[in-house]
Formats: C-alpha cells, structure tokens, sequence
C-alpha cells in the first residue's frame, strides 16, 4: 500500500481487501472503509474530527475531498460509489450504487439515495434529501430526471466497474 496512512486522536484508517492507494493520497483518522476501494492522486480522506465509513468497491477519484464535521455531522458512503475528480464529500450520507460528478459538493446533512447521480459541478445544499433513481444537477443543485437502467448501467455501475479495473494496474 502507498499514500499517507495518519492516524488522529486514537484511530487508524482501517482498509477492507484488495484496496489501492496512490502515492500522494492522504487518509486520515477514523475512516473504515470495505474491499476493493481506491484512492486516486491527491485525494484527501479526512476522519480527524468524525467518522467516515465506505461500503466496497468505492473509488475517490483524483483531487476529491471527503470530509465530516466536529461532533455534528459523520460521512457514510455505501457500496459500488464513484466520487469523481475534485468532487467534495461532507458531512453527509451517500447509499448504494451512486455517482458524484466532477468538481460536485455534497453538504452536510444530505442524503443521497441509491442509484443517484449529482452531475458535475452541482451543489446539493445542505440537508438536500435525494431520492432513489435521481439525477439532480445545477447550483443549487435540483432535480431533472430520473435515473433510467441504461444511464444506471452506463454510467454508475461502469465507472465503479472501471475503477476497480484501472487500480488493478497499478498493484
């Protein structure tokens, strides 16, 4: 494994099976993360001031942050999540087979539910709720249509298919 692995106020990044690291990712404190997860150049996870807690097959693209805040507001990502280039994390909840656009922010106290996409560069506010099967984008980020089994297939489940396939070359 590469990056910088730090541990903060008594914890210790904790990696399922089979993860990849790049040599300039940064993880931090009490982050606990499932198997076959991978952390892309420049990529920050911050578990210093609050629990972050991923599924598998969940890949932190280039660039991206995922952070919490102080005794508030923990960040949980569920399984087979793509959060793209640059994208902010914080603070909230992201279920199952989800995609984070590029250079989106997701805020504290957000749910994103399962099958979501935020488009890139979208802003979902503070305690935005998303449903199921939705694709909002914008600033501030709003719904526009529904997430159909072909943009699922082409676009959620290829990325954190791909991901999984693009560490590999690096292991």
């Amino acid at each position: 494994m590469n990056g910088f692995i730090i541990p903060c106020r008594g914890y210790t990044p904790q990696l399922g099976n089979d993860c990849w690291i790049a040599p300039n990712a940064t993880l931090v404190g009490d982050l606990i993360c499932g198997d076959q997860c991978s952390f892309w150049f420049n990529a920050v996870v911050r578990g210093d001031v609050n629990s972050i807690r991923m599924g598998n097959k969940v890949n932190i693209q280039d660039g991206a942050v995922i952070h919490c805040t102080y005794e508030k507001a923990a960040t949980t990502i569920g399984n087979n999540v793509s959060i793209g280039h640059n994208a902010l994390v914080h603070g909230c909840t992201i279920h199952d087979n989800v995609l984070i656009g590029m250079g989106a922010i997701v805020m504290d106290n957000c749910i994103i539910e399962e099958g979501s996409i935020i488009a890139a560069g979208a802003i979902v506010t503070e305690g935005t709720h998303v449903k199921a099967g939705s694709l909002y984008a914008g600033i501030p980020a709003k719904f526009k249509k529904e997430v159909d089994e072909a943009l699922r297939k082409g676009e959620i489940e290829r990325i954190a298919n791909n991901y999984v396939k693009y560490s590999g070359w690096f292991k």
